[in-house]
């Protein structure tokens, strides 16, 4: 499966603001509850990790050198398509977090709730645009303005929320740490300068993770009962979503000297490492017959991009076979055994990668 061809900026509009299963989305909550929310119980972690946020040390992180342009390698014009499809998607997902923490912040008095949204808006802010800039060396870049008056918005419950965008933060460390370390040891595959700036991002997408962390173990009802299926549910939905949008850049990651197999696995052991300081479960992503479920949701996601293309009357009948087949395949791997453990007294994990 390959991506859409970005070569203007509408094309680029059309890339951020594309609705499918893989890409990035908006989100709207209910305010008045997250005004409702108790952060009490785990007061000493909060007010610790709000000093953090307060003290602002990655002020000056996101700021070009001089040297930033002539590190910009040449590409093939499919390595180039993937990059900016990276980019775009980054640029989204990170704006998406923005526009989210900063409606919240506007529609809360809950002092604790509205200093960490404060924090978060602006750290996302500052994602967005640093990568963006990225982009506009190309002669491109996303509208934000127009992209939050115009991309469709999900309504999502606080506790989809929590789950959603802790596991979101947290896989995000673990992805871009993980390519950090690789062209950290082979530096002659760093094609382009934002790889150097990885560390700083993913160090910043584990302290937010680490808010919503708290904010779930202040709330122990999200972590147990029914609330567990959830969990599961969301696991499996994130991990499965990585996995299939990984295999539509395949160039991007041989330049990087990396195996999308491999690199993803990896991804998913250090993510359900740190997990574990909020679920109670964890999924077996080192069962052969999880990573074929994996593979046959890939397979389910190329026919039905190939079904798409081929268009027709022909075209809709596969595209709804395949996606029975991705239906069937996902259900199938929900159901897969999953690890139980105690959750630890230690709230707070090290970014230690």
């Amino acid at each position: 499966m390959t991506t859409q061809a970005i070569e203007t900026r509408d094309d680029v509009m059309r890339a951020a603001k594309s609705e499918t299963l893989i890409s990035p989305r908006f989100y709207t909550t209910d305010f008045a509850a997250m005004d409702r929310l108790d952060m009490n119980p785990v007061r000493k972690e909060w007010d610790a990790m709000l000093a953090e946020y307060e003290g602002d040390n990655n002020h000056d992180h996101f700021q070009r050198d001089a040297s930033f342009k002539d590190e910009i390698h040449e590409m093939t014009p499919e390595l180039r398509q993937e990059f900016l499809d990276f980019l775009v998607s980054s640029i989204t997902s990170e704006y998406s977090g923005c526009v989210l923490y900063n409606e919240i912040r506007k529609n809360v008095e809950n002092p604790d709730i509205k200093r960490l949204m404060t924090y978060l808006t602006r750290d996302e802010s500052r994602h967005a645009n640093f990568i963006n800039a990225s982009l506009r060396d190309y002669g491109l870049g996303v509208d934000l303005a127009n992209l939050k008056a115009t991309k469709k918005y999900t309504y999502f419950k606080p506790k989809y929320i929590f789950y959603a965008t802790y596991l979101s933060e947290k896989i995000g460390y673990a992805r871009y740490i993980t390519i950090f370390r690789q062209l950290e040891r082979h530096p002659e595959k760093r094609f382009h300068p934002i790889f150097k700036w990885f560390e700083r991002w993913c160090n910043d997408e584990f302290r937010h993770g680490e808010s919503f962390a708290l904010m779930m173990r202040a709330q122990p009802h999200l972590l147990a009962g029914a609330n567990l299926l959830w969990v599961r549910f969301f696991l499996l939905a994130v991990y499965a979503t990585m996995f299939v949008r990984d295999h539509t850049r395949p160039m991007l990651h041989v330049a990087m000297g990396l195996d999308p197999d491999t690199y993803d696995y990896k991804v998913f052991d250090i993510t359900t490492e740190i997990s574990k300081q909020v679920f109670p479960i964890s999924l077996d992503t080192n069962s052969e017959s999880f990573r074929a479920g994996l593979r046959r949701l890939l397979e389910a996601s190329d026919g039905i991009a190939r079904a798409k293309a081929q268009g027709g009357v022909t075209g809709l009948v596969k595209r709804a076979g395949w996606a029975l087949v991705g239906v069937t395949t996902f259900f199938k791997l929900y159901l897969h055994p999953v690890h139980r453990h105690d959750l630890p007294q230690q709230m707070r994990v090290a970014p230690a990668w």
